[in-house]
């Protein structure tokens, strides 16, 4: 029910705002609006004030909304209201209309990060783990139980920050001979007390890299508190559960081979799908001997084995990784107009990368994916959550800016041209780029399903 209602919640503020942007601009422009949707498909539920000739409306599809205005292209218009039809307007009033639906989720997304600088989010220390041998990392004598404090001058207060900033750098690598610019510069705090500077090269990088967790290939990785080998709780029906494993359960030894942290259970476990394995377990003051058999499961096209367990956690160790970060309103300010700005240019790369193929289009996500992401960040806390609605406003409006026809980037395209030649485009050419634009928008929405089917399927 919390990922259903944070779902609808979700796509409610932000269908209204950029309709509401719409709308707006178009009512200061003179432009009737006949009707103000949130959802597509058969009306539900309609309402109209005595004050205003809108008809505000909710639809049984949620998954978008629209804003009808008056206009001869679509309906005979009366002689009298001809002056309030939107194609009657000056190109710049039209154009002016077409983007106040973006700017709206702009705004709104720098509201919302606003709040969530204000109000505080929690986030993991950005402490090291294993720096991998050889890696740049490695070659930038960054060590295990370092923390970095900032990134080319810039203080670093959580893991998800020093991420968010290698991926930036990382996007705007250079190649050829502006090779400096591959150069990241790192202030960390060793485990000494000592703090020290680093230089990490993320010229390595490929754009196939930033399909999965980058971090890796430079080596970085989260330091975790140990876990040992002891079951915290079981997955209900699952392999652990059936073969007689509890909660509390320690795994001494894996046919025959003696455990000393979780993460070997784990690696034992995923490199035998499907193949008997014979478990060393001390239950209290008793050693038993349990069979199990992973359950097979595709994993990016590797099958790996999973039993259904995960650990016993320390939460005290757990709890001394978290920190929480927050702004005064001033700051709070200066940072939201920066996000919201790196965001859309960080999807923006993205995209471009996915249409040259550097990058795979597994990274689109649909419906099923936002909505479960909507969930899990609502039951993480009100600043998470925010957070979230900020980073899905921003994708909004920079994909309603592209220029392809249906969207609103593609209505800009039009109006540029017009006001190039000198008169509107004509129905012949905004109808076939109407078609190409059911197309292209129905190609990425399969796309972006079947994804949100294939994570749901591979787990």
């Amino acid at each position: 029910m919390m990922t259903l209602f944070a779902f609808v919640g979700a796509i409610a503020l932000l269908v209204v705002f950029h309709e509401f942007g719409h709308y707006w601009v178009a009512r200061r422009c003179g432009v009737k609006v006949l009707r103000f949707s949130v959802g597509f498909g058969k009306i539900i539920y309609r309402k109209r004030f005595a004050s205003n000739s809108t008809e505000w409306v909710i639809s049984a599809i949620p998954l978008g909304g629209y804003v009808k205005m008056l206009d001869e292209r679509e309906e005979p218009v009366a002689e009298e209201e001809i002056a309030f039809s939107f194609n009657r307007k000056p190109v710049l009033q039209r154009m002016a209309i077409v983007v106040a639906g973006p700017v709206a989720n702009f705004l709104l997304a720098i509201v919302l990060y606003w709040a969530m600088f204000a109000y505080g989010v929690e986030g993991i220390k950005p402490v090291l783990g294993e720096v991998t041998l050889g890696s740049p990392a490695a070659l930038a004598q960054l060590q295990s139980g370092d923390t970095i404090l900032s990134i080319n001058d810039e203080t670093i207060p959580s893991w998800h920050e020093m991420r968010w900033r290698l991926l930036e750098l990382s996007l705007n690598k250079a190649s050829g001979q502006d090779l400096y610019r591959n150069k990241v510069n790192i202030e960390s705090l060793g485990a000494d007390g000592a703090k020290r500077s680093h230089t990490l090269d993320v010229g390595g990088l490929e754009a196939k890299d930033l399909d999965g967790e980058f971090l890796d290939k430079l080596g970085l990785h989260l330091h975790q508190p140990v876990l040992l080998p002891v079951i915290g709780k079981l997955v209900k029906g699952g392999v652990a559960e059936k073969s007689g494993l509890q909660a509390g359960d320690r795994i001494l030894k894996v046919d025959g081979v003696a455990l000393k942290y979780w993460s070997e259970l784990v690696e034992l476990v995923r490199a035998n799908p499907e193949e008997n394995m014979l478990l060393g377990v001390k239950r209290g003051d008793i050693t038993l001997k349990i069979a199990v058999t992973p359950l097979a499961v595709d994993e990016s096209g590797d099958m790996v084995g999973k039993i259904g367990a995960a650990p016993q956690v320390n939460t005290v160790e757990w709890q001394a990784m978290l920190t929480e970060v927050s702004y005064p309103p001033v700051e709070a300010l200066t940072r939201s107009l920066r996000k919201t700005w790196e965001t859309s240019v960080i999807s923006l790369k993205m995209l471009g990368k996915m249409v040259l193929g550097e990058v795979s289009v597994k990274n689109l996500s649909g419906p099923i994916t936002i909505a479960d992401y909507a969930g899990k960040s609502a039951a993480m806390g009100i600043a998470t959550y925010l957070g979230f609605l900020a980073l899905i406003s921003v994708s909004l409006g920079v994909l309603n800016l592209l220029p392809i026809p249906l969207l609103d980037g593609g209505h800009l395209l039009y109006y540029v041209a017009e006001l190039l030649k000198g008169s509107p485009v004509s129905e012949q050419t905004w109808e076939f780029g109407q078609r190409i634009g059911i197309a292209l928008l129905g190609t990425l929405m399969v796309f972006a399903i079947y994804n949100d089917v294939n994570r749901l399927v591979s787990g």
